[in-house]
């Protein structure tokens, strides 16, 4: 297990094999790290679906609106909502979409994103300053690596619950 410094500030999202850590990164991104504690503490990014996963690129998930249907042949609808919060404007920094780090999907808008995000596979570099980064895995690379590819994927991985660590009882 990851060492975690900030309970408050770190997600734990369980996968059907084990649980992977993200280390929010609220002086950056506060407004997109609110969100992801809002939403996992209201329990919407349980059972959602990885609906866009690309070898060598990312694993988009957070759907909250289309991405928990039971039914996987309905997933393809995944990918086109969000939450019924607003949406979040940009929050641009210098931070680099590396491997492991946590970007905010949305439209062509840059203030469009709500509570889809991304998981970087490896460097992504040409994102860099066009999408939002607010968190990094700091254990369980290894699952994300492991998510099935697709678009949508036929059968999706999903995250099974989503929490807020210091919500957790140790």
């Amino acid at each position: 297990m990851a060492d975690i410094k900030d309970p408050e500030n770190t997600i734990l999202m369980e996968l059907k094999d084990g649980t992977v850590i993200i280390e929010l990164l609220p002086d950056v991104a506060p407004l997109h790290s609110a969100r992801m504690k809002e939403l996992a503490r209201s329990g919407a990014y349980d059972n959602v679906a990885f609906h866009r996963v690309i070898d060598g690129f990312m694993a988009q998930t957070g759907d909250v609106a289309n991405g928990n249907m039971e039914n996987d042949f309905n997933i393809r609808a995944a990918g086109t909502g969000g939450s019924d919060l607003p949406n979040l404007p940009a929050e641009f920094s210098k931070l680099p979409h590396a491997r492991g780090t946590i970007g905010a999907a949305r439209s062509a808008n840059p203030d469009s994103a709500n509570s889809q995000f991304f998981i970087n596979f490896s460097d992504n570099d040409f994102l860099n300053g066009q999408y939002t980064v607010y968190g990094r895995v700091i254990a369980g690379m290894e699952l994300v690596d492991a998510v099935v590819r697709g678009e949508p994927p036929m059968y999706p991985d999903r995250m099974v619950s989503v929490k807020v660590a210091a919500d957790v009882d140790a």
